[in-house]
């Protein structure tokens, strides 16, 4: 992979190696079926846009018929199709890349629908660095963004465009430049972000763009419908967000409309959950705060009078959006457990929070800062929970917890052996028993406290002698060295000592056949 040379994302690149089998084990599930459930609310919301995007053009081309003059207006609603089909179709196009690098589409596991499906790479981030940071995919969007603004904005009559260019949600959201390690937008809204966060992005770009295409298609509606008796007979309640996704803490706005409005809608009235809200022009804007985390869900209803029946209908429809947390990680470098007696490696990280910002501590334990967003965690008592918190850069404070452990016990080994046969030269060769921490990732090293050792030569009693420490000592090694085919040698009560140990604890024997 390509190694950025922004310190942060060469430290994320390098634990990224290391990290992506443990990622699971520390990622909340929940914080993924979240991006899931938000981008398939997204996708849904752009083919309702869809459709009520397909419908306009027809009726602005019919009305238009009644005057030679409204004749321009219709022309322009090709180009509005044209310029957002355009970047909308590269977007999906980026999308479609990086679903197929990643494996696709596999059945979810944790649905009881067959037919559920989940992406195969939801948690690949390199991807999406590939191909929308490092590729500059993520910068063509937003240059593209940009084209489309421009396009959108040159079909509003000259004297129309200072009240109307304002309506298009296509500007980039600056928040980007108060970052201190990134320095494109596109770095700071994808850069090693999991592809399951990177698509409700991508596809709230999409729907900025449909949101603005209807508000080019409502303008030339009503600039036909401000001078002709337009007859309006089909209605649809729109609400176009800023987000669908919030932060806690953030508030949440929408504007709800209907489809084929125009200033010129009298006796419009907007509610949503009962509660009554303003419009103007025939737009209500409606804000709730994001007190709590979750799926939010909000009724909005719209009153007026049908212009063919003059009698008062409603349209009424359901809308959701989803209030979320800054998600937040913590990974043990070597194994999803904390050893008593080492240092215990972690990476920290927070989306869109610097790893300066961040603030790590733990109870039943100490942590140490060995570099940037990687710490050792230092423990004492096996049985208990250590608990990391993350907070710091605006995160709400998020808690991972960790099992405590002692090192697992060593394996005595004896002339590279557990027992078994061994030949009398080799064996009398060797100088005391080695402990060692066979697939124990730590740099952890235990000493033998002691053993006994049985001396049993053919046809004669047992000698028995003590052994203080793992290297032979003067009985030991005298018995060693007498070692002959037919001898039985047996090392009992061995015991060890490992880092963090009170007290040495009894470890596997050995038996030896000399041949």
């Amino acid at each position: 992979m390509s190694i950025p040379k922004e310190p942060r994302q060469l430290m994320i690149n390098i634990m990224y190696i290391v990290l992506t089998a443990m990622l699971a084990l520390n990622v909340s599930a929940e914080i993924f079926n979240a991006f899931k459930v938000v981008n398939a609310g997204l996708v849904k919301s752009n083919d309702a846009l869809d459709k009520s995007n397909d419908q306009l053009p027809k009726q602005i081309d019919e009305f238009s018929k009644k005057k030679a003059e409204f004749a321009k207006y219709a022309q322009r609603t090709g180009p509005a199709k044209a310029a957002t089909d355009e970047y909308t179709a590269y977007i999906d196009g980026l999308i479609k890349e990086m679903v197929d690098a990643t494996g696709g589409y596999v059945q979810d596991e944790h649905s009881l629908d067959s037919k559920d499906l989940r992406l195969k790479g939801y948690k690949d981030k390199d991807v999406t660095t590939r191909i929308l940071v490092n590729a500059k995919k993520g910068d063509e969007i937003e240059k593209k963004l940009a084209v489309l603004k421009t396009k959108l904005s040159e079909l509003f009559n000259p004297e129309d465009k200072a009240a109307n260019e304002p309506k298009l949600a296509l500007d980039i959201d600056p928040t980007w430049k108060q970052s201190k390690t990134h320095k494109t937008w596109s770095a700071y809204n994808f850069s090693h972000m999991p592809l399951a966060a990177v698509l409700p992005i991508l596809n709230k770009l999409k729907n900025d763009a449909k949101s603005s295409e209807a508000t080019v298609l409502n303008y030339l509606m009503n600039k036909i419908g401000a001078t002709t008796e337009v007859v309006f007979d089909k209605f649809e309640v729109v609400s176009a967000s800023k987000k669908s996704y919030v932060v806690l803490g953030e508030k949440f706005e929408t504007d709800i409309f209907l489809s084929s409005s125009s200033s010129n809608i009298k006796g419009m009235s907007v509610s949503v959950n009962g509660a009554s809200v303003p419009n103007v022009d025939g737009v209500a804007k409606y804000t709730a705060a994001a007190n709590a985390p979750g799926i939010k869900k909000y009724t909005a209803r719209v009153s007026l009078v049908n212009p063919v029946t003059q009698k008062t209908e409603s349209y009424e429809n359901d809308f959701e959006y989803e209030v979320g947390q800054r998600s937040a990680t913590v990974s043990a470098d070597k194994m999803n457990v904390f050893y008593v007696g080492v240092d215990n490696p972690i990476s920290v990280a927070a989306a869109g929070v610097s790893s300066n910002e961040l603030k790590v501590s733990v109870t039943n334990g100490t942590a140490k800062n060995t570099g940037k967003g990687q710490y050792d965690i230092r423990v004492s008592t096996p049985g208990q929970t250590a608990t990391v918190t993350l907070s710091g850069g605006g995160l709400t404070a998020s808690s991972f917890p960790f099992r405590i452990k002692r090192i697992p016990s060593p394996i005595a080994y004896v002339a590279n052996q557990m027992g078994g046969a061994v030949g009398n030269g080799t064996f009398g060769a060797q100088r005391g028993i080695e402990p060692r921490l066979d697939g124990f990732e730590f740099d952890a090293k235990c000493v033998i406290q002691g053993f006994v050792l049985k001396y049993v030569a053919r046809r004669q009693d047992p000698i028995v002698i003590t052994n203080p420490g793992g290297t032979f000592g003067g009985q030991a090694k005298d018995l060693i060295s007498k070692a002959k085919p037919g001898d039985l040698y047996i090392f009992d009560n061995v015991k060890a000592k490992c880092p963090g140990d009170n007290a040495g604890r009894n470890i596997n024997s050995l038996s030896f056949n000399i041949r």
